[in-house]
């Protein structure tokens, strides 16, 4: 896996296991690599099923251009952690972003999902 070229791309792709149905459930999302871990927001922080999910079974499967993985996600909880992922964030996405995404970056929640072992 070419680390840079994966960092580089648009969205990733994260499916957790559905609480109630058991059924998959992905999404597309905006994501930053930093060393072994994936950081994303979710804008609708606790609210969103997805995050329910993860919260429920943290194994989660991560889609990153043709590479699929099987992973551990956790919401940040650690106050430096926490300002590392939004930040990351914010540098790779506010660039070329038309809106002003610093409510989106101060807002949402952020979760890390941690890579297996290369």
């Amino acid at each position: 896996m070419d680390r840079d070229e994966v960092a580089a791309l648009e969205f990733c792709y994260v499916t957790t296991k559905g609480r109630r149905s058991g059924s998959p459930h992905t999404i597309e999302i905006w994501f930053a690599l930093l060393k072994d871990t994936v950081y994303v927001l979710s804008g609708g922080g606790d609210g969103s099923d997805w995050v329910k999910n993860l919260r429920d079974d943290p194994t989660v499967g991560l889609r990153i251009g043709d590479h699929d993985l099987i992973c551990k996600g956790r919401v940040v909880d650690d106050p430096e952690e926490d300002t590392l992922a939004r930040r990351c964030l914010l540098e790779k996405y506010a660039p070329g972003y038309a809106e002003n995404l610093d409510e989106w970056g101060r807002t949402a929640m952020p979760i890390a999902i941690d890579l297996p072992p290369a």
